[in-house]
């Protein structure tokens, strides 16, 4: 293989890592070169890997300890931290940061690419950091106040088949909502960004009336072109993203053709804002 290198892919998001076989052991010192580099670009990209659903499980695990089975998701048979992010099952085709309706999302994800379309598919993932550095200093002021209730009743897009019908049912069979700081303070780096997605339904003390136009503008910050990176899959992709400080989107333009990557996570901590305080459940699986 290429000697070890890590490209950046964007200006303010993302980087390549070539050189590396994540089937393979690691040293300690390559690993806190990719640390430090998952720290500072939010998402990294791996090319062409050759791995199991066990490599996948070692790699994320050298982040953190894995998140157990998913609340409402299915499994893969016999490993109960590996979801088949499955385009019969849904669509993921709107910005979300993973599990942000619970009291502590995930600290990151990974995702290997299985089974691909012919075309289509892409990934998306945005910087909230960048997106809080882009804000008017009038908008941060305000911003840096706000809290977000994020709920997974908020955003469930509907595919439209009797299969994506029963994985809707089941993702929303139990109410999960919890109260998040919209600036989060990033537990390793310090790095302030907006924390809001999908999940976030609306403002703690405003209805839902009066708190969407404010949280449109301030996703729009998050989403902007300079602020995202796309990638597009080749079988045995790998990337891992930090969800502390990101938001990801499944672009939906492949028709009927299957598409499959498997998920692994890595837990998380509980989310504080730039006072300290921390966010906290309101409701847990009703």
């Amino acid at each position: 293989m290429p000697a070890f290198d890590i490209r950046k892919v964007g200006g303010k998001i993302g980087a390549e890592v070539t050189g590396i076989d994540l089937g393979s052991e690691m040293s300690e010192s390559v690993f806190r070169q990719i640390h430090e580099a998952f720290l500072a670009h939010k998402v990294l990209f791996f090319r062409d890997q050759d791995i199991t659903d066990a490599d996948q499980l070692a790699f994320a695990g050298r982040f953190g300890p894995l998140t157990q089975k998913h609340p409402m998701m299915r499994t893969v048979d016999g490993a109960p931290q590996v979801i088949p992010v499955d385009g019969e099952d849904q669509r993921a085709d709107h910005w979300h940061t993973d599990i942000s309706f619970t009291a502590t999302p995930s600290l990151g994800t990974t995702l290997r690419g299985v089974v691909l379309p012919p075309y289509g598919g892409d990934t998306l993932v945005a910087n909230g950091a960048a997106g809080y550095r882009d804000l008017p200093a009038e908008l941060r002021d305000i911003a840096d106040r706000l809290w977000a209730v994020h709920t997974n009743h908020a955003e469930q897009p509907r595919l439209g088949t009797e299969r994506g019908e029963r994985v809707r049912r089941a993702f929303l069979a139990k109410r999960y909502e919890a109260a998040h700081p919209v600036v989060r303070v990033h537990p390793e780096s310090g790095e302030p960004s907006l924390f809001l997605g999908g999940f976030a339904q609306r403002l703690v003390g405003m209805d839902l009336r009066q708190s969407r136009p404010v949280l449109d503008i301030l996703q729009s910050y998050v989403r902007r072109p300079e602020n995202t990176a796309r990638w597009t899959w080749r079988p045995g992709d790998v990337l891992v993203f930090d969800n502390r400080n990101t938001q990801h989107y499944a672009v939906n333009d492949y028709d009927r053709h299957p598409r499959v990557l498997h998920r692994v996570s890595i837990t998380g901590d509980v989310p504080y804002g730039l006072d300290g305080k921390t966010g906290y459940v309101i409701e847990e699986g009703e």
